[in-house]
This record gives structure tokens, sequence and C-alpha cells, in this order.
């Protein structure tokens, strides 16, 4: 297996309706590009694993325990273990990138789809 990738060969995780992640599986950390549908709710969950991200593109109102922010294209996030977290993607959906420790040993089990043209990063021409 070659250490190199590129988003369109990697066959999407359905994680929640009208979520879809791109899993980059490490030994010890997963790194997923997470691509939201317009207005898709993922609802309150909690799991083991540290989660940081960055929102490349869109809108997101993430609630992360108590706290609750509206972030753009550029905002961060840092979740801790076991924190009770919840988000609404924005009307013209979302694209983040978030990386999880320890790595993501249950999305295995999940369904995928066929290797298709993520939605981020824009081809070159296609804007």
């Amino acid at each position: 297996m070659s250490a190199y990738s590129e988003l369109a060969e990697i066959a999407p995780h359905q994680i929640w309706a009208g979520v879809v992640a791109r899993l980059v599986p490490g030994e010890r950390v997963s790194f997923a590009v997470v691509e939201l549908e317009p207005d898709t709710v993922v609802p309150e969950h909690a799991h083991e694993n540290e989660q940081l991200g960055v929102l490349a593109s869109g809108q997101l109102r993430f609630r992360i325990g108590g706290e609750e922010r509206t972030i753009g294209a550029g905002g961060t996030w840092s979740i801790p273990p076991n924190v009770p977290h919840d988000v609404v993607a924005g009307p013209e959906g979302a694209v983040a990138i978030e990386v999880f420790a320890p790595a993501r040993a249950d999305w295995s089990a999940l369904e995928r789809g066929a290797a298709s043209p993520p939605s981020w990063p824009v081809p070159s021409g296609r804007l």
C-alpha cells in the first residue's frame, strides 16, 4: 500500500444522513475530510476520541459541551474525549478537516460509497 493517495480515490464513509467522511487511517490517529450537505443536522453524540478540526468551506453551528458558536471557513475546534457535541451545517453545506485520536476504529463498520470527486478542494477551472 502506498503512503500517498488522492481524496477522489478514497471511498467515503456514510457517517450520518447528509454527512460523508473520506478517512485517511493512521496507526494512532485518523484524519478525515468531512462533507456536510446544506442544513444537515449531526445529532448530539460523544466518543472516546479527541477531535480537532478546521472548517475548509461553508459554515457550521457547533455546540461543544455548554458552548455554542457559529464558525466560518478558517474556524477551528477542539473537542475533548467524551464531551457531548452536535453541529448544524449552513445553507451552503460545509467541508471540515478533522483529526481523531485514538484512530476511529468504529468507522470501519460503516457503509462506504464509491470513490468519487470530493467537493473540496475545488479543482482548477471548476469555480
